[in-house]
């Protein structure tokens, strides 16, 4: 076979004959394909690559074009497809496997290395194979440009690779071998970190302690001398560790576990009765196809509400979890609630963290998502549990590519088109047999079944043979001990002729209603009174406090019936605090306030509820954001008791804990009359859910929105647009939140609110900034600036120069940049505004690293950094990070520097921040480059490049445009902002 050589001069071997690869120009022509194996590569680049940039006449390129293929037939050998040079459009592609170019086959031995999974043995043996490629100086007969930048990288690789190895047979104990190589290594390069700790390892590790202690010694004056740096992070832990004896001799370690192996099944039902015919057709389904299988095993269990389909899926799910080695995944998908089903995307990030796939490795976009988790389960035997799903379109994204996986079901949706399209068999679950749900009593109530089996069969009838409400009925068996079951079966009869007059239709589930009303009878009438209003909350969880609202009574008797609702299984605890209900009861208590509650007490109930989520959240942003209180609407006094939120972390606990609440209340407040009640929640959360939550922001606002039409209120339609273009800008749709700023500013004119038009104006110039329209961006920030003066509002003022200083950053006027931020940290401080200060002192440290005052720089960062976590903005935690690692970047502790990037870049992600994302990416990027690992810069700003270009982001794509350049060439100017 054919073999071409690159990691030395350049030679082309067919078997054991050497071929005369041409002159100097002809051998670089080759190299230059070679190098790209396999890929086209325009004539430009080859031209640029040989000739220094001295454009040949294309005629002079094909002449060597020609000679190289005359050279590849005449190697002749058995080879199915000899290679040779295409002609794709635009350039040439040398058609060869890349295994048959040694620097391809290098790359891809270290590639396997460095798999975690791997026992050190095979590690060292890959490396060495890797290294036994070396023939000398790459490309050592070729001059030029290219030929010396593929020098550099090449060695970096070696030199990365030789590290590697020396690693390895460190901790396999031989260490003592490796002692001199490394010597002579680090006389070649001494400024090389990695390698001096690994040479400090082995030292160690062959006894010789002190020679180590030696080595830091000597690799920190080289580097205050060479760079004016001391060592970084991991070379000053190791030294530390040396000094305090905590080092311990290396010696062989286990090979880590392949992967992990999640086990997410939740606990099934402890007393489930029956089912044997579904659980034997599910093993059926799944293992009669085990010998052959050639496609996702998919069972989809039908049913309808409380039939017991969830029960079905867990209990047969651990009875056959051994048989799935690799891990069991569950998710609940809510697919009927109604304000907060689970989206794809969610479930598949929390599929991805299970199969350990690192926050920062999950793809923003659903169809990026399904590929990788559909990546992480080939070839592995797991087991997908995917609960309470409302149509086949939820559930898509979530199935297995391979078929060694078996996906489970459960929906009250007959799921055609995942039958049709997707292969699914349903297994439909009806009532519970006769005989099932009597041993199902028997089992929860005991003996007194069996002392009357006729009236345990009619109360098994009464319940519809429904395990849920069957469960209901037990539990109130129980608490009346004294009662006979033909007692508690009269009494249940009585209870549903009456409820029998509320029934709609001939649905025969309608009547477990009755059971679930049996049960509130038994209870005190306030009781039960707090149990028809939770029909009324529309958020999945609730707690004390809104129950209080609710009923109109203290947080304290609340927090009591909740407890009571609780022991009969009418809610369930979530956690110490806060409760849930059950889908089928929710809609049974529902029902029950519809029906059964007059008008007036209904939306008295409503009213109180609404006025207590806007005192709670009032209270709760006028701690977190004291600042801003001026600016919210009084709310009127309701009376409702409101969680004590004594400091900012209590008060973003609060939020954090209830933001899927205050979304759901905003929708309902627009639906039931309390348009204005829409409105001004959408005003007080602005600024906290502008601090990372767009998904949130969007539909709050949008709600805001809506509302505000209905009443006509062109001023709310404004303030709800600045709402939805923060949104926007923070989901990268910049020409989305420019459109929208531009509306909110028209509005504002018309209701001739100026300080609305100054926000809306300052807003406009932010999103012209990420879309690199500086000139209408510095002329909107100015005008808002001077509204916010004339006005006299010191707040809107401080904000607007903050946001006119990133403009005449990204401009290059960092000395007027600095001047405008300075202004607004002290018009901050002497408000003492919090959060103001943060993105101040934020925005101060970005630019005084363009100034190159590095030390003002972390300093200002750091202080900022601190006051984002303490008031909870993860949005401005991730800023904050990213600009830190610049700084660490450019100070030369490029490790240091990764760690702050790939902490921002995970907050910009789990925010869905797009700009931010490529702000992380570009800084890794540089860190990358700046410790001398170009392949890996050049990965970094790649992905930077693509994330800027799909939002439109000019300012980072021109640097990650630069840094492609610079990983390219080489080290350079380090200057990320």
């Amino acid at each position: 076979m054919l073999q071409i050589r690159l990691l030395g001069p350049v030679k082309v071997w067919a078997a054991d004959r050497l071929l005369d690869a041409g002159s100097p120009r002809q051998r670089a022509v080759l190299a230059v394909l070679a190098m790209e194996a396999g890929q086209p590569v325009p004539l430009e680049s080859i031209a640029d690559d040989v000739w220094d940039g001295t454009a040949p006449a294309a005629q002079t390129v094909y002449v060597h074009i020609s000679r190289i293929r005359r050279m590849l037939r005449k190697a002749g050998g058995s080879d199915h497809r000899p290679p040779t040079v295409l002609r794709p459009a635009g350039g040439y592609q040398l058609d060869i496997d890349p295994e048959q170019v040694d620097v391809h086959r290098f790359q891809r031995l270290v590639d396997q290395a460095n798999r975690p999974e791997l026992a050190e043995g095979e590690r060292a043996q890959l490396l060495h194979d890797a290294l036994d490629l070396w023939q000398g100086t790459p490309l050592s007969d070729l001059q030029g440009a290219w030929a010396d930048r593929m020098r550099w990288v090449w060695h970096r690789k070696r030199l990365d690779a030789m590290i590697g190895l020396a690693q390895a047979e460190v901790r396999l104990g031989n260490a003592a071998a490796v002692v001199g190589p490394l010597t002579d290594l680090i006389a070649e390069h001494p400024l090389v970190e990695p390698l001096a700790a690994v040479l400090m390892q082995a030292l160690h590790g062959s006894g010789r302690t002190a020679e180590a202690l030696d080595r830091y010694a000597l690799t920190r004056t080289l580097l205050a001398d060479s760079l004016g740096i001391d060592p970084g992070q991991e070379l000053q832990r190791l030294h530390e560790a040396l000094l305090r004896g905590e080092l311990e001799q290396p010696s062989v370690p286990p090979a880590r576990p392949r992967r992990l192996v999640p086990a997410q099944l939740p606990a099934g039902v402890r007393t489930f009765t029956g089912r044997e015919a579904e659980l034997a057709e599910l093993d059926r389904r799944v293992f009669d196809a085990e010998s052959a299988p050639k496609a996702v095993v998919i069972s989809a269990i039908g049913g309808t509400a409380g039939v017991g389909k969830t029960a079905l899926a867990l209990h047969w799910a651990h009875r056959v979890a051994h048989r799935f080695p690799d891990g069991q995944l569950y998710v609940d998908l809510r697919g009927y609630d109604p304000d907060l089903p689970m989206t794809a995307a969610d479930a598949l990030a929390q599929f991805l963290l299970a199969l350990d796939v690192a926050q920062a490795d999950i793809p923003i976009d659903v169809d990026a998502r399904a590929a990788r988790y559909r990546t992480e389960v080939v070839g592995r035997r797991m087991l997908i549990v995917i609960d309470n799903a409302a149509s086949a379109e939820q559930i898509r994204p979530l199935l297995p590519g391979a078929p060694s996986c078996a996906v489970v079901v459960t929906s009250r949706d007959r799921l055609a088109g995942l039958v049709v399209k997707d292969g699914a068999r349903r297994l439909d679950l009806d009532l519970l047999p006769a005989a099932d749900a009597y041993t199902l009593l028997r089992t929860l109530i005991g003996s007194r079944v069996g002392d009357d089996p006729v009236a345990a069969g009619t109360l098994a009838t009464q319940c519809a043979r429904l395990p849920l409400a069957l469960r209901v009925a037990a539990e109130l068996a129980v608490t009346r001990p004294d009662s006979t079951l033909a007692e508690l079966v009269t009494e249940l009869a009585d209870q549903q002729h009456r409820l029998s007059l509320l029934q709609v239709g001939d649905d025969p589930y309608t009547t477990v209603g009755a059971v679930f009303g049996w049960s509130l009878r038994h209870l005190s009438e306030d009781v039960a009174d707090i149990f028809r209003l939770l029909g009324l909350h529309p958020g999945p969880v609730t707690d004390a406090y809104t129950v209080a609202a609710l009923a109109d009574v203290d947080p304290e008797r609340s927090r009591k019936a909740l407890n009571q609702l609780a022991q009969v299984h009418l809610v369930h605890r979530i956690d110490a605090d806060r409760y849930g209900m059950h889908d089928l009861l929710r809609a049974y208590a529902t029902s029950l306030i519809g029906a059964n509650e007059l008008s007036a007490h209904r939306r008295a109930a409503q009213q109180r509820l609404f006025g207590y989520y806007l005192a709670a959240t009032t209270a709760a942003m006028n701690r977190l954001y004291p600042a801003d209180s001026d600016g919210r609407l009084a709310v009127p006094e309701t009376g409702a008791a409101v969680p004590a939120l004594d400091d900012s972390g209590a008060a973003r606990r609060w939020l954090d804990a209830e933001r899927c609440n205050l979304v759901a209340i905003s929708g309902q407040t627009g639906a039931a009359g309390w348009a204005e009640h829409t409105m001004r929640l959408s005003v007080i959360l602005y600024r906290y859910l502008a601090g990372g939550f767009p998904t949130d922001a969007a539909v709050l606002h949008g709600h805001a929105r809506e509302a505000a039409r209905r009443l006509g209120d062109l001023a709310g339609e404004a303030q709800a647009l600045l709402g939805l273009g923060g949104a926007d800008i923070q989901l990268s749709q910049y020409a989305s939140a420019a459109a929208r700023f531009e509306r909110s500013f028209q509005l504002f004119r018309q209701v001739h609110d100026s300080i609305g038009e100054a926000r809306a104006l300052a807003n406009l110039g932010a999103a012209q900034a990420r879309l690199g329209d500086l000139i209408h961006s510095v002329r909107h920030h100015a005008q808002a600036l001077e509204a916010f003066r004339r006005l006299g509002d010191r707040t809107g003022e401080a904000r607007a120069l903050i946001s006119l200083s990133v403009a005449e950053r990204q401009n290059g006027d960092y000395d007027l940049c600095a001047h405008h931020i300075r202004q607004a940290l002290e018009l901050h401080r002497q408000a003492d505004n919090q959060s103001g200060i943060a993105f101040a002192l934020t925005n101060l440290g970005t630019v005084e690293t363009q100034l190159g005052e590095l030390g003002l720089a972390a300093e200002h960062l750091r202080h900022g950094l601190d006051l984002f976590r303490k008031i909870g903005n993860q949005q401005g935690m991730a800023y904050a990070l990213d600009r830190l690692g610049i700084v660490h970047t450019q100070s030369g502790d490029s490790d240091l520097a990764v760690q702050h990037h790939e902490r921002a870049l995970e907050l910009f992600r789990q925010s869905g921040d797009r700009h931010g994302q490529a702000l992380a990416l570009n800084g890794l990027g540089e860190a990358a480059l700046q410790s001398g690992n170009a392949p890996d810069a050049l990965t970094h700003h790649k992905a930077a490049l693509a994330v800027a270009t799909s939002v439109g982001d000019m300012d980072q794509q021109a640097r990650a445009h630069a840094g492609v350049d610079s990983a390219q060439d080489g080290p350079g100017d380090l200057t990320g902002t």
